[in-house]
């Protein structure tokens, strides 16, 4: 025996009962009142979203000037000084 034309078929997103629209024009769900067209599988997915990494926050490092090369170029000359100095230390352990 075939069913009659009962609208369309609903799933409640809420309380998960299968109900039957009967040609209404608001789809309400009959146990818990809740309005299908307010589902969230109906909502259309917003601009620029990429899911689960959409929530997390991007960490900006700030951005570092180097000073004038001048106070660098002193730094490696001292470097290069203690390096020289190191080298001297340890020739004069060699020859003892």
């Amino acid at each position: 025996m075939p069913a009659k034309d009962l609208g369309t078929k609903f799933l409640c997103f809420k309380c998960t009962t299968k109900f039957y629209d009967m040609k209404r024009p608001d789809p309400v769900c009959p146990k818990c009142g809740a309005d299908q067209r307010e589902s969230p599988a109906n909502r259309p997915p917003t601009e620029g979203r990429r899911g689960r990494l959409a929530a997390v926050p991007k960490v900006v490092e700030p951005v570092v000037e180097v000073a004038a090369e001048e106070p660098l170029a002193e730094a490696e000359d001292e470097d290069v000084d203690a390096i020289e100095e190191e080298e001297e230390d340890l020739g004069a352990d060699d020859d003892a």
